[in-house]
Formats: C-alpha cells, structure tokens, sequence
C-alpha cells in the first residue's frame, strides 16, 4: 500500500515537472536542447505510469519489458544529449543579459545627456540674457550714484547697485551650477575643487579633497556623472547629515577611478533609504541610476551617528 502510494505521488510530480518543462520550453524560445530534455521528462512519466500499471492492471512487468528498455536508452539519449547541447540556452541568455544592459545603458546615458543639453542651454539663456540686462541696468545705476542727491536719495541709489551687484553674482553662480565651464575646459578634479572651495568660504562644514589625478582628463560623460554625483552627495550631507567634515579622496587603480567619500554627520539606516528611494529626498536613485549607466560599482555605509561612507568604482574611459 504504502509502494502504491509512493507511485502515485512519484507520478504526480514528474507529470508536474513535465508541465514545468513544456511551459519553459517557449522561454527558451523551442530550443533544440530543451526540447531533448523535456522529452525526457515526458518518457520519465510515461515510465513510471507503466511501471504502475501492475498495481492496477493483470499486465506483468515482463509483458514490457523490451519497451521499457528501449524507453530508458531514449530517455538517456535524450538527456544526455540535451545536457550536452544545453550551453546554447546559456549563451542566448546571456546575450538576452547583455542586450537589456547595453539598452538600459543607452537610455539611462540619453537622459543624462539631454539632461546636461539642457541645463547649457539654460545657463547659456540665463547668462546671455539677463546677463546684459543686469550689466546695462548696473551701468545706468553707477552713472545715477554719480549725481548729486540728498541723503535718503543715495542710500536707495547705493541699495540698488549692492541688490544688482548682488543679483549678477547670484546670476553667475546659478549659471555655473547649471553648467559649469570649468568642468568642461579643466576637467573633473579642478571642477570638484572649485565646488568645494566655495562651500569652505562659507565655514558652514569643512570639506577636504584629496586626488593623485593632477589635471588627467576623462570622457566627457565619465567627468559630467562623476562630478554630478559627488556634488548630490555634498549636497545630502549639508541638508540632512549636520557634518563638521566631509574627506573625498579620487585615486586611480590600473584602468578604474575609485571615489572614497565620507562624512562624520548623524548617519542613517541604508536600507531604509534604498527602500524608499522615490520618496526620500536624497537622490540615491538618481545617483544609483548615474552610476549604471558607466557600468561602476557604488556601496553606501552608513550607521545613526556614525556618519556615511560611500565608495565609487569606475572605468576612467567609457565603453
């Protein structure tokens, strides 16, 4: 009773991986070798539904025996040579693999790229445009500060020109953020010092860079990602983490650029950040998304008052 039982439930499960293997057989787009190996499951449960037919039939085990002899040398056939020719079901896979990250790669460099396009055509508006009219309403302001007036006159003539001084200065930094020339002409590392030598004016938090770069020149869309990064997280750092300091350290190691980045803020649970991602106001996925799209390596560290570590690798020339 219990050898019946044992049948029936050993029947059941290789009709069941039969079902499996026929419904991966369209996945595997009617591969050859699958199409072997399911053929093998299928005589595997026709053979154990013969092998159960004495239970439950007069037939004897000897009335089928040649059958099931020649069922087993298919069955072995069939697997063996399925197995063998299996590498192919590995290979198309894989070029499905690479495919998908070679599109998710052009889209994701698309959207940085028209991103960038556009943030320079912004600031070339912004600089082009209100740039002249600020410098001639100034002009007009200083040529006014020049004539005589009474003292509540020049004080509202002085407020002026500190407010459009004040105003044309604000104009360049926006300008620069938006699409900083130095980046573009000098590269990554001069770029990255002169956005941390202007936050350390201010004495706000103190940010130490170090780099073995010297003035060595990337791709261009390495440079973009990379300083585009590193600002977002100097700039999460100064919003959320209440830093003193921050240490960035740029080295290269053979063909890859490696980014150690750290802070000495209150910290926060990693997880639950990556959780929620779309929600949490600190651009990880944006930064997660930069940096699939050079194909890098990012992990992020970090512990309630603790501060955060965050290393970068990357190839310094793109692909």
């Amino acid at each position: 009773m219990i050898l019946k039982i044992l049948f029936v439930i050993a029947i059941i499960l290789q009709f069941f991986a039969v079902a499996v293997a026929l419904k991966l057989t369209r996945v595997t787009k009617y591969n050859f070798s699958w199409m072997l190996l399911t053929l093998g499951f299928i005589l595997m449960a026709v053979m154990r539904l013969v092998e159960f037919l004495p239970y439950v039939t007069p037939i004897k085990p000897q009335d089928y025996r040649e059958i099931f002899v020649w069922g087993g040398v298919i069955t072995s056939l069939a697997f063996a040579i399925g197995v063998f020719m299996i590498q192919k079901i590995f290979k198309y896979m894989k070029r499905v693999e690479d495919s998908r990250r070679l599109t998710e790669k052009m889209f994701l460099n698309t959207i940085i790229q028209t991103e960038e396009k556009e943030r320079k055509r912004f600031a070339k508006d912004l600089h082009d445009g209100l740039g002249p009219l600020l410098s001639s309403v100034k002009m007009s302001v200083s040529s006014l500060a020049q004539m005589k007036h009474d003292e509540a006159s020049r004080e509202i003539v002085e407020n002026t020109e500190l407010v459009i001084n004040e105003a044309i200065k604000s104009l360049k930094e926006i300008s620069d953020n938006l699409s900083p020339h130095i980046l573009n002409n000098f590269g990554l590392i001069r770029a990255l010092n002169n956005f941390t030598n202007k936050i350390n004016i201010t004495k706000t938090i103190r940010i130490n860079l170090e780099s073995d770069l010297k003035d060595e020149r990337f791709d261009s869309s390495v440079e973009v990602v990379l300083y585009r990064i590193v600002c977002e997280l100097i700039n999460n750092t100064i919003k959320h983490a209440r830093a003193k300091k921050i240490d960035i350290s740029l080295t290269k190691e053979d063909q890859y650029l490696n980014i150690i980045y750290k802070d000495d803020g209150k910290g926060f649970d990693v997880n639950k950040i990556i959780d929620q991602q779309g929600s949490s106001g600190m651009g990880f996925s944006n930064i997660y998304s930069r940096i699939n799209s050079l194909k890098g390596e990012i992990n992020i560290e970090s512990e309630n008052k603790k501060g955060t570590l965050v290393t970068i690798k990357v190839l310094m020339h793109d692909e």
